[in-house]
């Protein structure tokens, strides 16, 4: 089983549901998403496998969250566009498999998602 994590290195969430991949010997790929914010149509999929709606992985304590978008009505694309020019905005870490996914905030998303 390879599992993809959507990975920020300054978060400290994101590093240690990174870590315990890692501790577990899982076969994975790190995607840095900051540094290679993710297409539309690739976070549109990835919404699907988490069966979220994109307003429900909004970081709302971003600065920019709360300086632009707070109390502000977007529908589901305008979302998607929002989080694709403003990578951080979107929650972390997020653990990927084939068919699913889940944000990994608390880790114990992770372990009960990897089990």
């Amino acid at each position: 089983m390879t599992i993809r994590i959507y990975h920020n290195p300054q978060c400290k969430k994101s590093r240690t549901g990174l870590q315990y991949i890692q501790e577990l010997g899982i076969p994975h790929e790190v995607v840095e998403y900051l540094r290679k914010p993710l297409k539309e149509q690739d976070l549109e999929k990835l919404l699907v496998k988490l069966n979220k709606k994109p307003n429900e992985v909004i970081r709302t304590q971003e600065e920019y969250f709360r300086k632009n978008l707070k109390g502000k009505k977007f529908n589901d694309h305008e979302w998607v566009h929002i989080l694709t020019t403003n990578p951080k905005l979107l929650q972390r870490p997020i653990i990927e498999k084939e068919y699913s996914a889940v944000v990994g905030d608390p880790i114990e998303n992770i372990i009960n998602f990897l089990k």
